[in-house]
């Protein structure tokens, strides 16, 4: 499917900054599920390109001097690929390194509680069964609702709450794949949302366990499925905190107020 993507994010300051830095995990990542055929991203200031440690392309971005708002501009066009979810582990990441715990993978007794049952299923039913039956699991005990959690809320805040949005749901699968030691790791990007679907303003968040011989199988618990060709995959992390597509600091300006559009639809 070939899709199309306008995403504008604008940070605005109630007084002007002085400084400011942004760290854009923008870019689609290269893998066997998508071809990038066009892309740009652009936004005011000095840009430098580099690759972190995860194989995620980065764009630092630095503006000085004094500025009350911060745009960022994204348009491309890719072209993605039906892979029912599944990616090899050809990234040259060793998935034991995603075995660990972090601040918002951080286990309590409610996760290991939700979680445990699953280790007997997955010696009865199979790895994936496991999972399948686990992500189902986690979609209806934290229903999907916007404004109840925020960026830097945890998996066990939103499994206190019941409530959350799709970085919960793949901060708590995540959780869970750990405490049955198996290797997950978080993924940002973009839904083309079909009707039923749940994303946020058309960009998303999901989990990624690793299962042996297969690879990586992508598990959505936000719309309870698998990756198709309707997602486009930009980072990948431990978590939030190193695959956010956005994230920055300033010096001065005050207050600040952010608006953020995301448009994905089937290019022409």
């Amino acid at each position: 499917m070939r899709l199309s993507i306008a995403h504008e994010t604008h940070y605005r300051f109630e007084e002007p900054a002085n400084h400011s830095i942004q760290y854009l995990r923008l870019v689609p990542r290269n893998d066997t599920s998508q071809e990038t055929i066009a892309w740009q991203v652009s936004t005011p200031g000095r840009m430098k390109r580099w690759i972190d440690g995860f194989g995620n392309t980065v764009y630092v971005s630095v503006q000085n001097g004094r500025h009350d708002e911060v745009p960022v501009i994204v348009r491309g066009e890719i072209e993605t690929i039906e892979t029912h979810g599944v990616l090899p582990a050809d990234d040259g990441l060793p998935p034991q390194m995603f075995l660990r715990a972090t601040r918002y993978t951080a286990m309590d007794d409610a996760i290991v509680a939700l979680a445990e049952p699953y280790r007997e299923r997955l010696a009865d039913e199979g790895i994936i069964a496991a999972l399948h039956g686990m992500m189902y699991a986690l979609h209806t005990t934290v229903e999907h609702r916007p404004g109840v959690t925020g960026v830097e809320s945890t998996a066990a805040e939103a499994l206190a709450h019941g409530f959350g949005v799709c970085q919960d749901h793949a901060h708590l699968f995540i959780a869970c794949c750990r405490h049955l030691d198996i290797p997950a790791r978080y993924v940002s990007g973009y839904l083309f949302a079909r009707s039923g679907e749940r994303g946020t303003l058309a960009s998303h968040a999901w989990a990624e366990a690793y299962v042996g011989d297969l690879g990586w199988v992508s598990f959505d618990a936000t719309n309870c499925q698998s990756a198709t060709d309707a997602y486009v995959r930009l980072a990948i992390g431990f978590d939030y905190s190193t695959a956010a597509p956005i994230r920055g600091v300033r010096k001065g300006g005050g207050d600040e107020e952010l608006t953020v559009t995301v448009k994905v639809g089937e290019a022409q």
